[in-house]
């Protein structure tokens, strides 16, 4: 009998390139979000500190943190940069103090982190669910990548 050469792939063969594809997109898949994620966190440090940039400017010139008329301080108001939201505390002290925190929107990649930076320049950086346990909090420094403070 002759033997006939068959076209296509067998079961078997196909079933090992699926197998292969679901191993590689089970590792490729945490990464690419992380890296994805890291992309993002920038928007809150950059956001953070112009913010305390234009703030040491405001003290600068009224020697107060708290709003002056007519010169409104530049976190008068609530902000959105990027996928955060960054709100803003004055106090007339004794001494004058302001603290900024930039918080993950709901549902987006970056809910549960939240950076602050206050008017002595000390940043913190609080990661909580959902947010990928491979970020982890830091209480003297802002977190941009997974492995530590």
């Amino acid at each position: 009998m002759p033997h006939r050469h068959s076209k296509g792939f067998t079961l078997i063969e196909l079933m090992i390139t699926v197998a292969i594809v679901a191993i590689l997109a089970t590792i490729a898949y945490p990464n690419y979000r992380n890296y994805v994620i890291r992309g993002q966190l920038v928007d809150a440090t950059n956001g953070l500190a112009s913010l305390r940039a234009n703030m040491e400017r405001y003290f600068q010139d009224n020697r107060t943190y708290i709003p002056t008329v007519p010169f409104p301080n530049p976190c008068s108001a609530d902000s959105t940069i990027g996928k955060f939201t960054i709100h803003c505390v004055t106090s007339d002290g004794p001494p004058p103090t302001f603290a900024a925190t930039a918080t993950g929107i709901a549902g987006s990649n970056v809910d549960g982190f939240v950076f602050t930076v206050n008017q002595s320049d000390v940043e913190t950086t609080t990661v909580a669910a959902p947010a990928p346990s491979a970020f982890q909090s830091c209480a003297n420094a802002w977190v941009t990548k997974t492995g530590g403070c």
